[in-house]
This record gives structure tokens, C-alpha cells and sequence, in this order.
């Protein structure tokens, strides 16, 4: 069997890039790490840490802040067009029901269509 030089080369480079990689990732979170045995240090780290779970905390309020406006503004549209939110569930649910009602059928035609009865195996 003959291995292309590309092969060759493409598998070289994967391992020397997880070589030279592999070590930063290994010492990412050393816990041993003497510059994270200070108290000063641990407490640096905790505030980015706390820092970044606010900003991150802001932006999903944010986020969903925005969601609000938008269900708002889809219940205001469906009341304006003579719709209700049971309406809308109630399709749904009708939209539901005929899935299943047409999975049930074609679980069905397959059984049949395993069991020899071929005019199934054409749906």
C-alpha cells in the first residue's frame, strides 16, 4: 500500500502542532501553580471571575429583556388580527396530533411492509 506524501506530511503537521500544544494546555490550571498559593492572588481571581459572571449575567437579562419584547409584540399582533395565545396553542397541538397520527401510519406501513406485504413498501 502506498501513503501520498500529502498524507504523510498532513499527519506530521497534526503532530507537531499537538506537540507544541499539548504542553500550554497541560499547565492551563495547574492548581500546584506557586503564583496562585497567595491569598492576594486567589482573591485577583476571584474578582475577574465575579466580574465576568456580572457582565455575563447582565447580558442574558439583557437578552431576554429583548425575548419579552418580541413575545409582547406577537401576542399584540395575534389580538390585533382577532387571534388568542389558546388559539395559536390549540393549533399546535391540532399540528401535533396529525404528526403522530401520520408517524403512526408510516410505523404501521413499515411493519407491514417487513411482514411481506409489499403494496406498504411504496408509501
Amino acid at each position: 500500500m502506498r501513503v501520498k506524501a500529502m498524507d504523510v506530511r498532513t499527519v506530521c503537521s497534526a503532530l507537531a502542532l499537538g506537540v507544541v500544544a499539548l504542553p500550554g494546555v497541560a499547565l492551563a490550571d495547574d492548581p500546584y501553580d506557586p503564583q496562585m498559593r497567595t491569598q492576594a492572588a486567589r482573591e485577583r481571581d476571584r474578582a475577574i471571575i465575579r466580574k465576568l459572571n456580572q457582565q455575563e449575567l447582565a447580558r442574558v437579562r439583557e437578552r431576554d429583556a429583548r425575548y419579552a419584547e418580541g413575545w409582547a409584540a406577537w401576542r399584540e399582533h395575534d389580538a390585533r388580527n382577532g387571534r388568542s395565545g389558546r388559539d395559536t396553542d390549540r393549533a399546535y397541538a391540532q399540528a401535533q396530533d396529525d404528526y403522530e397520527q401520520h408517524m403512526a401510519e408510516w410505523r404501521r406501513a413499515v411493519a407491514a411492509c417487513r411482514a411481506g406485504r409489499y403494496e406498504y413498501c411504496a408509501r
